[in-house]
């Protein structure tokens, strides 16, 4: 099989292309304009592929740009040509969509057409239903529904084109909503639903999430992940006998907005809504109204009039949500994808239900698409150009931070033993525009960062910040480690003696800058002192002391310190402790803000409000203070690992309790 794909560097074609290479064989020309080379070269790079071929053209230009030589030596070669190429955006304008989405169509006809293609497959919208009303299967199309934007009325434009221009073979696929992966929730872009994301991280911010919001209907909508999506083209691509045929790649069983948003307030931890009065209950009332006057009808044009959308930029508007967008965050139509669900049978390909996935749609938005650092001018004074040497950069709080950082302008110094998850990480920023270097190397081998120190002074122009992160964590107790000194010992040499070694070889550099600033990720264990972390804890407090002492004898040479006393992350150190599953934890980007705000505002500490109590009980009342943690002694045993056994123990009950009360602390 041979392919030609448009818009292979975009979201779908992406995964559509690795689709491809997965499961079929054969070359794979792809699309791409001269400037947008190196980035595809990047992509190749990550498929470790021979079979992806640029082609250099535009989707603005005749015939797709693409040169007559390139067209005359492959006409009659190309099985499979792919159309995805085009404009997702509600918010662009007219002129946008109307070159992108219908001209771009009608040139990758005459290209299709020029090479002699088997098959185009053109990738439409569900969008092309406009507003039409009820019922729409995969065998309607032009049913003289309205068309309310420019998107709407090019994606129409676009597949009619294709129905009565293509004189090639042709199959249209129609996507609701498309999201990130399933898996991993990667995504390209904040679109579509990722418009609320920023409103939703605020309210968990500010409120606590056990306080119910009151919501309102706004209808059904329908998102199905990006992977579903490709996997399902492919599939369909390839099966015979069906050129001509329309399907509906849409969740079978849409939910409305709220369910929807309410499933993303529950990943984040934000205050859910509530609508006082289901739709279920009022629209057998409403459909005895004319449609004008029914109150859906009302609002939706409202929310569409230029006094609507004016006052929506006010308000919603200052929360990055578009009014474009809220013009259209539900679908009048229900779309029917029995042939869809037909042809698919058997191929193990299905839409799995956004409960099963929002985590993941969330947790990638946060740590990679969240913009709220490249938007904090204080963040890209203190951060831009600035080199940030980052430890256990790989992953969790490290790998989020270097993403942060870079968005604020800053060059991220990768730090960490895994080599290839630092050159993902660094290809991750690079694609996005900014600039990271790696150095790998073993923190508990103090020779090995003696080295780093040489190789950071000599390759670096400046050692402006240093983040301790990297770190190890042992629950394990007292009475189960008489005979493992070596777990404090292990710990120690990371956690500290790693720590300061780093610290005092990148101290001569920042000296002689007069300038430079290190963090510490220390942990609210250092004022609470939770049973079964002697280990770790001990470590911890060491580099806080350590660090304070050093404090007052470098503040004179520029050279300053936070300790950071982190609360329970969601990171791949605490994983293996099934426990903390049920326990309410920080994600790794609320955890790389604050570790932002240490780089920017440089103060002594940051604690949390229970370490602060923690840390003054201990104080105030140390005697009642150990007898309440001797109870979460008991009620939390030590780990099956640590016992030797395959029981859990403990009562889950009791742990979720304590763990909600004391929020963070690690048990």
């Amino acid at each position: 099989m041979t392919y030609f794909v448009t818009g292979a560097t975009g979201f779908i074609g992406r995964f559509l292309v690795k689709e491809l290479l997965d499961h079929r064989e054969g070359t794979i020309f792809v699309l791409c304009r001269e400037s947008s080379l190196p980035r595809l070269e990047m992509m190749i790079a990550g498929w470790q592929t021979d079979r992806v071929v640029p082609v250099v053209g535009d989707l603005a230009a005749p015939g797709l740009g693409v040169s007559g030589d390139w067209v005359s030596e492959h006409a009659g070669g190309i099985e499979h040509f792919f159309h995805l190429a085009a404009i997702y955006d509600m918010t662009a304008d007219d002129a946008t969509n109307e070159r992108l989405n219908v001209d771009g169509t009608r040139e990758a006809v005459a290209l299709a057409e020029a090479v002699q293609a088997g098959c185009f497959h053109h990738v439409s919208s569900v969008a092309a239903a406009g507003d039409a009303r009820g019922h729409f299967d995969e065998t309607m199309f032009d049913e003289g529904q309205p068309l309310p934007s420019p998107y709407h009325r090019t994606k129409f434009e676009s597949e009619k084109l294709v129905r009565e221009e293509c004189s090639v073979p042709w199959r249209v696929y129609r996507p609701a909503i498309v999201v990130g992966d399933s898996v991993d929730g990667e995504m390209d872009k904040v679109d579509g639903p990722y418009y609320f994301f920023a409103m939703i991280k605020r309210l968990r911010d500010v409120l606590p999430s056990w306080l119910p919001l009151v919501g309102v209907d706004l209808g059904a909508t329908n998102v199905v992940p990006v992977d579903y999506v490709a996997k399902a083209m492919d599939v369909l691509a390839h099966q015979p006998g069906a050129d001509g045929q329309t399907y509906h790649l849409v969740n079978p069983e849409p939910q409305s907005v709220v369910e929807m948003v309410n499933l993303f307030c529950d990943a984040a931890g934000a205050p859910s809504f509530a609508t006082p009065i289901d739709r279920k209950v009022t629209d057998p009332a409403t459909r005895l109204l004319p449609r004008a006057a029914r109150p859906r009808t009302i609002a939706s044009s409202l929310v569409r009039s230029a006094g609507g959308q004016k006052l929506l930029g006010q308000t919603v508007g200052r929360m990055g949500i578009p009014p474009e967008v809220l013009a259209h965050t539900s679908f009048t139509a229900t779309f029917d994808s029995t042939l869809t669900q037909e042809a698919l049978a058997g191929s193990g390909v299905e839409v799995p239900p956004l409960v099963d996935y929002a985590t993941a749609l969330w947790n990638y938005w946060e740590e990679n698409l969240d913009q709220s650092t490249a938007r904090d001018a204080s963040a890209r004074r203190a951060l831009a150009g600035k080199h940030v040497v980052i430890t256990g950069a790989s992953s969790g709080i490290g790998q989020v931070t270097a993403l942060k950082v870079a968005q604020a302008g800053g060059i991220p110094v990768l730090v960490a033993r895994g080599k290839e998850k630092l050159e993902a990480t660094k290809r991750v920023i690079e694609l996005r525009g900014g600039t990271a270097h790696i150095f790998p190397c073993d923190l508990s081998d103090l020779d090995a960062i003696d080295a780093l120190s040489r190789q950071l002074a000599e390759e670096l122009p400046t050692i402006d910040y240093l983040v301790n992160n990297a770190g190890r964590s042992i629950r394990r107790s007292l009475l189960l480690s008489l005979d493992r000194f070596h777990d404090f010992e292990r710990t120690m040499q990371l956690n500290y003696f790693g720590a300061i070694r780093l610290i005092m070889g990148v101290v001569p550099t920042m000296r002689a800058q007069r300038r430079g600033h290190v963090v510490n990720i220390s942990s609210i264990g250092v004022q609470t002192h939770p049973p079964r972390f002697s280990a770790y804890v001990a470590s911890k407090a060491a580099l806080d002391a350590w660090s304070n002492v050093v404090s007052s004898e470098l503040v004179g040479d520029g050279v300053t310190f936070t300790n950071i006393h982190m609360p329970l992350v969601r990171t791949p150190m605490i994983a293996p402790t099934k426990l903390y599953d049920k326990f309410p934890t920080i994600s790794p980007a609320q955890a790389a803000d604050v570790v932002i705000k240490a780089l920017v505002e440089r103060p002594h500490e940051l604690n949390t409000s229970l370490g602060n109590v923690g840390a003054i009980a201990h104080t105030v009342a140390p005697k009642a203070t150990f007898r309440l943690l001797n109870v979460a002694y008991h009620v939390f045993p030590d780990s099956a690992a640590a016992r030797g056994d395959g029981e859990s123990g403990g009562k889950e009950r009791d742990q979720v309790m304590l763990a909600k009360l004391f929020k963070g602390v690690h048990w």
